[in-house]
């Protein structure tokens, strides 16, 4: 088990579903977690980037409803085998979202937007 907290996982704007959704995949093995880090992301984005993206849907009838969800992350000394990717994030997230109805969310990197998913 890595000594990093999922507070600074999650980073500043940590939800109780972000904690959740790290804390049901936290089961998998350093060589799982080795080959998820390898995986490439459509941009590169530096160590504390701030993620954000909307979901939005309508709830009842017409009633249009809308979901924001904020993340950062920071692997601080951690081994390549231990490190958590903003693309892991936002993966676990949405397959969150779905079990609760809403639609994906793209995650867009701050300050100069890019979509990270």
């Amino acid at each position: 088990m890595s000594s990093i907290s999922r507070r600074s996982l999650i980073g500043y704007s940590g939800t109780a579903a972000a904690g959740a959704v790290i804390a049901g995949t936290a089961s998998a093995s350093p060589a799982q977690a080795a080959e998820t880090a390898s995986a490439s992301t459509a941009a590169d984005f530096p160590e504390g980037t701030l993620f954000g993206g909307r979901s939005q849907r309508n709830i009842s009838g017409d009633m249009p409803s809308e979901l924001e969800i904020k993340f950062s992350i920071a692997n601080a000394e951690t081994p390549a085998a231990y490190s958590v990717t903003p693309q892991e994030i936002a993966d676990a997230i949405n397959k969150f979202l779905a079990t609760r109805g809403w639609p994906a969310v793209t995650f867009y990197g701050t300050p100069a937007p890019a979509p990270l998913n």
